[in-house]
C-alpha cells in the first residue's frame, strides 16, 4: 500500500520501476478515461468517441491503438456494412480496475 514511500528516489526513476512502467502506459488524460468506459464492457469507436466529451478521432485512435499494442485491450472488426470496430479489454486491461477505482474515490474528495 505505502509502496512509494518505501522506495528510495532513485528506484522511482528507474525504467523497471512497476510504478514508473504503468504511469507510462496510462499517462495522459484520455488513456485513463477510455479504460474507465471500457470497464463497463466493449465499446464501439463512436460509443468512445460520444463518451469522452472533446477528444478527437486522431488521439483516441492513438490511444487505442498503444493500448492494444501494451496488450490492455483487444479490437475486433465485425464483417458488415458499414464495418463494425469494437474494443473490449483484455484481462490484464481489466486489473487496472482498481486503479482507477482510487483515482475516483480520491477524485470525489477533491473540491
Amino acid at each position: 500500500m505505502y509502496l512509494l514511500v518505501t522506495m528510495k528516489m532513485t528506484e522511482t526513476c528507474q525504467p523497471s520501476c512497476p510504478v514508473a512502467k504503468t504511469a507510462r502506459i496510462i499517462e495522459g488524460k484520455w488513456t485513463t478515461l477510455v479504460i474507465r468506459d471500457l470497464l463497463s464492457g466493449s465499446k464501439r469507436f463512436s460509443q468512445l468517441v460520444r463518451g469522452l466529451d472533446g477528444v478527437s478521432p486522431k488521439v483516441l485512435t492513438e490511444r487505442l491503438k498503444m493500448l492494444e499494442e501494451q496488450g490492455l485491450i483487444t479490437k475486433t472488426i465485425h464483417p458488415c456494412i458499414p464495418p463494425k470496430t469494437e474494443y473490449a479489454l483484455t484481462p490484464l486491461g481489466f486489473q487496472l480496475m482498481g486503479v482507477i477505482q482510487a483515482m475516483a474515490e480520491f477524485g470525489g474528495k477533491l473540491a
